[in-house]
């Protein structure tokens, strides 16, 4: 028989975020190479920081660039650190903009937001990834047999 898991649900919503870089024009390093850099130094600061908020991430890698999808304990912790002028992002960020400037269309960047206070997940025979990294796995049981149920235990009052 096969193990079957889910996350486990907490008290709060927690917050999917989806950062992402695209690097326009490849041949020009100078221009998305120091944003390239500023992420992983972001990602060390914030897992060497047991109360930054961030419960986990992963990293996505494809042809065009990168995207990073992290989990947050709540809103908060994620604009807190974001707008923290003594965090690493604040500064990135303002670096990011001086060399768009010089370099206008070089490297482009997005962003997405979600609260995650409904979900439904599923691991069969694989260890913890995505969302169950960031939360924890529990067994299914009967009353968490089907999406439909899981779905059904998400949803909050």
């Amino acid at each position: 028989m096969a193990t079957r898991q889910t996350h486990q649900h907490t008290d709060t919503a927690p917050v999917a975020f989806l950062i992402g870089m695209r690097f326009n024009k490849w041949w020009r390093p100078d221009a998305w190479l120091p944003a390239f850099l500023a992420m992983p130094r972001m990602l060390k600061e914030l897992s060497r920081d047991r109360d930054s908020g961030l419960l986990g991430y992963r990293l996505l890698f494809g042809e065009l660039g990168v995207t990073v999808v992290q989990y947050w304990s709540d809103l908060e912790h994620l604009y807190g650190f974001a707008g923290d002028p003594d965090r690493t992002h604040r500064p990135a960020w303002t670096h990011f903009f001086t060399v768009t400037k010089r370099v206008p269309g070089a490297v482009g960047i997005w962003h997405e937001t979600y609260e995650v206070d409904r979900a439904e997940s599923i691991y069969v025979d694989m260890p913890a990834t995505g969302l169950g990294t960031a939360v924890g796995l529990q067994p299914v049981g009967s009353a968490t047999h089907s999406a439909r149920q899981r779905v059904a235990r998400a949803q909050r009052p």
